[in-house]
């Protein structure tokens, strides 16, 4: 039996009006479903928040065991949601792979959370008992994007529910079904409590409303950098916390010593992966000048190679654009980019949403596809002198994402790693990586820190409540 049912995966009627899922690779209609209006938001945060209260009585042992249930459930329905995930999102089935799997071990991290030590014994100077406690915060906002839908939604529900909160979801109303109802249909098989997840796919006004909502107290946003400062401003002047994961124009150093014909399939993952389309994409490429004309000329080949279409019908390595505004995006930083000087070393074509995987030699600062996050198939490419150089152009920009240095000296490149401000840095790795036990977040213009893995869930999802306890009413001199 599917585990995605149309005609009963959105049980509230919604205000919002019908919107048409469409597949980008066809622009066929794979689903039509209700998007939720301000007054729909509303509803679904009184209704988490009169839920909450008895989920987070609930014994952790009950909690975690829903979570993990939850896990095996990404993968008992592996093949129905990946077909979901490849035709909503574009997404080639290894992509789609590499989501359920996360979608999986971030249930299983966050069973684990239920049951973590949730405070500390003080020393004080009464005669009593002094201690704090993590509780729930009570309801969670999570706004979520289309890029890695289900991973990009879960890595908040997931710890969220599990450390006794109540959600209210608001997918991209592009991939609505696999980055929300989807995990709504895998919480209720799961047994999760009605009341405690809600999805309200919807656009900018939905999410507006989640933030202003009283009852939710903590956003969860993942999304573009502009979105993420909107988010954080209307969330600060209500006194909430907004944890924000955004955008990046993340770098990867190619120090002299690099072995080439090792870095061109790194290179060429970092940028490509998922057209471009991910907020830790390589979107600079700062290769020594010793070794720059060969990187260009190979990482071009490699983009030449590489096939572009249908990831539902076809064995491909990059599939369509999420939809036509997008493209225009990418398109027009490639011909600006062009215009003021750039070689276009590879790429810079599309048929219909099928856009190039696309190379550009000769950038600068002045270069708006290297200056800019493109979220599309694009390396510029930059050389560098020394390794002074190489961190000043790494560091400089306004975003702080993530970071790969490719050199045959881990401890030069863990050094040239502590000159440069970012949230992640791998050695020997391009700068695309994800693990449910690892803390994720940028820096400045890309987010608000760390905000998922172990401490970082438990500090986003939970507020410390200090309490005391003595034997007898406390003296007091008046």
């Amino acid at each position: 039996m599917p585990l995605l049912d149309p005609k009963t995966w959105q049980s509230r009627t919604l205000a919002g009006g019908e919107y048409a899922v469409t597949e980008p690779a066809t622009g066929e209609t794979l689903a039509t479903v209700t998007l939720a209006a301000a007054e729909d938001v509303a509803t679904a945060a009184r209704d988490a928040r009169a839920a909450q209260a008895e989920w987070a009585k609930a014994p952790h042992f009950v909690r975690a065991a829903v979570l993990r249930r939850a896990g095996d459930l990404f993968a008992a329905h592996a093949d129905e949601l990946r077909e979901w995930i490849v035709r909503e999102s574009g997404s080639i089935p290894g992509k789609a792979d590499f989501e359920l799997h996360v979608a999986a071990q971030e249930c299983y991290e966050a069973a684990a959370l239920a049951s973590r030590p949730s405070g500390q014994v003080l020393p004080s100077e009464a005669p009593r008992l002094s201690y704090t406690r993590r509780v729930p915060v009570g309801v969670v906002g999570v706004i979520s994007p289309f890029n890695a839908p289900l991973i990009l939604s879960i890595r908040s529900v997931a710890p969220a529910l599990a450390l006794g909160n109540a959600v209210v979801l608001k997918p991209d109303p592009r991939t609505a079904v696999c980055g929300g109802l989807a995990l709504a249909a895998v919480f209720a098989e799961a047994g999760l409590p009605e009341g405690l997840l809600h999805i309200v796919p919807g656009g900018p006004e939905a999410g507006q409303a989640l933030v202003a909502d009283p009852n939710v107290p903590v956003i969860s946003f993942t999304g573009s950098t502009a979105a993420g400062r909107a988010v954080g401003e209307a969330a600060g002047r209500l006194l909430k916390r907004a944890h924000l994961e955004l955008g990046g124009n993340s770098a990867l150093i190619v120090l002299e010593d690099a072995d080439i014909d090792a870095v061109i399939s790194t290179a060429a993952w970092g940028s490509f992966f998922h057209q471009g389309q991910i907020c830790m994409t390589t979107g600079r490429h700062l290769v020594h000048a010793s070794l720059y004309e060969e990187y260009v000329e190979r990482l071009a080949a490699k983009a030449d190679s590489l096939a572009v279409g249908d990831p539902h019908r076809a064995q491909v390595h990059l599939g369509p654009i999420i939809d036509s505004a997008q493209l225009a995006k990418i398109q027009g930083l490639v011909e600006s980019s062009t215009a003021r000087g750039a070689r276009l070393a590879a790429g810079g074509t599309h048929e219909r949403l099928f856009y190039r995987p696309t190379v550009l030699a000769g950038v600068d600062d002045a270069t708006p596809a290297y200056a800019e996050e493109v979220f599309g198939p694009v390396a510029p490419v930059r050389s560098f002198a020394d390794a002074d150089e190489a961190a000043a152009l790494a560091a400089a920009g306004p975003y702080g994402l993530s970071l790969g240095i490719v050199t045959r000296d881990t401890a030069r490149g863990l050094d040239l790693a502590e000159r440069i401000p970012t949230g992640i840095a791998h050695i020997n790795d391009q700068t695309v990586n994800d693990e449910a036990v690892a803390p994720f977040g940028g820096i400045a213009a890309s987010g608000t820190g760390a905000r998922f893995g172990g401490e970082a869930n438990l500090e986003a999802f939970t507020d410390v409540r200090w309490t005391t306890v003595r034997g007898d009413v406390a003296p007091y001199p008046f």
